[in-house]
C-alpha cells in the first residue's frame, strides 16, 4: 500500500509539472513529438486528448496505448512514469530506492535459522517448500561454511505448499523440518495448533518487495539474486559481502 501511494504521488507530482505549461499543444505536435523521441515506436494511429491537462493518449499498433505529454519528455505506460530523453523509467528508479537494502531490516523474526559452522556470515533465501529449484538449492547450501541462512517460506506453488511450509513453521525444530523434506522428502508432522501468521507476512513482504521468483537471494551487503547458485558461487558472493565490513 505504502509502494502504491508512493508511486501515485510521483505521478501527480510530475502530471502537475507537465499541467503548468501555458500553451496546449496539438494532436499533431504531440504525434510529432513522440515519433521523435521513440523513433522505434509502431506507426502511431490516434492521438486524443485526455481529461487530465497536458497528457494525451497516444494510440498505436491498432490496440496499443501509451500516455505522453505536450513535449513527448514523458510517458506513462504499462503503469510506469518513462523520461523519453534518457529512457529512465522514473516509477522503477523510485521503487528500487524503497527497497529493503540493508540486512537488518529484513524480518529476519519471521524467518527459519539455520546455522553452519560458526554461522559468522549470513544470507537470506525466499523459497518454497514444494519448489524443486529450491530443493537442488538446498543440496548445494549444505556445502557451503560458516554462515547464517535466514529462510522466509512463502508458499506461492499451491495450497499443499501453503500446508507443507505451516507445518515446517509450526514444527518443534524448523530448521530440522525444513531440510529433512527439502533433502530427504521427509514430510513434517501435521501440526494441528499453530500461528502461521508468520507466513502471511513473508508472502506480503514478497510481494511489496517484488520477490516472485524461488528461491530468491539477499546477501549481507543488500545484493540480490533471482534463482538458484552453485555453492561456489554463493562463496563468492558471501565474501564480497563481508569484504565491506572488514575494511571498516
Amino acid at each position: 500500500m505504502r509502494l502504491l501511494r508512493s508511486t501515485l504521488a510521483t505521478l501527480i507530482a510530475s502530471l502537475t509539472v507537465l499541467a503548468a505549461g501555458p500553451v496546449r499543444a496539438d494532436e499533431a505536435a504531440v504525434r510529432k513529438a513522440v515519433s521523435e523521441r521513440l523513433p522505434d515506436l509502431p506507426r502511431i494511429d490516434e492521438v486524443t486528448r485526455t481529461p487530465v491537462p497536458g497528457l494525451y493518449e497516444v494510440r498505436y499498433n491498432g490496440t496499443e496505448i501509451l500516455y505522453a505529454s505536450e513535449t513527448g519528455d514523458y510517458i506513462l505506460v504499462n503503469g510506469s512514469l518513462v523520461e523519453t530523453r534518457t529512457r529512465q523509467n522514473l516509477t522503477e528508479l523510485h521503487t528500487q530506492k524503497l527497497m529493503v537494502k540493508d540486512f537488518d531490516k529484513l524480518p529476519l523474526q519471521d524467518a527459519i535459522v539455520i546455522r553452519q559452522g560458526s554461522g559468522a556470515r549470513r544470507m537470506a533465501m525466499f523459497v518454497d517448500p514444494n519448489c524443486e529449484y529450491c530443493k537442488n538449492f538446498e543440496r548445494d547450501l549444505v556445502d557451503v561454511r560458516d554462515v547464517t541462512i535466514y529462510a522466509f517460506l512463502i508458499p506461492i506453488l499451491g495450497p499443499d505448499s501453503r500446508t507443507k511450509a505451516r507445518d515446517i513453521w509450526c514444527s518443534k525444530d524448523p530448521a530440522k523440518a525444513w531440510r529433512d523434506w527439502m533433502l530427504q522428502r521427509v514430510a513434517p508432522v501435521r501440526a494441528m495448533k499453530c500461528d502461521g501468521a508468520a507466513l502471511d507476512r513473508n508472502l506480503a513482504f514478497a510481494s511489496q518487495q517484488r520477490i516472485a521468483v524461488t528461491p530468491s537471494l539477499f546477501f549481507a551487503d543488500g545484493t540480490r539474486k533471482p534463482g538458484i547458485l552453485a555453492a561456489d558461487a554463493v562463496e563468492s558472493r558471501l565474501a564480497a559481502a563481508a569484504a565491506p565490513a572488514a575494511t571498516r
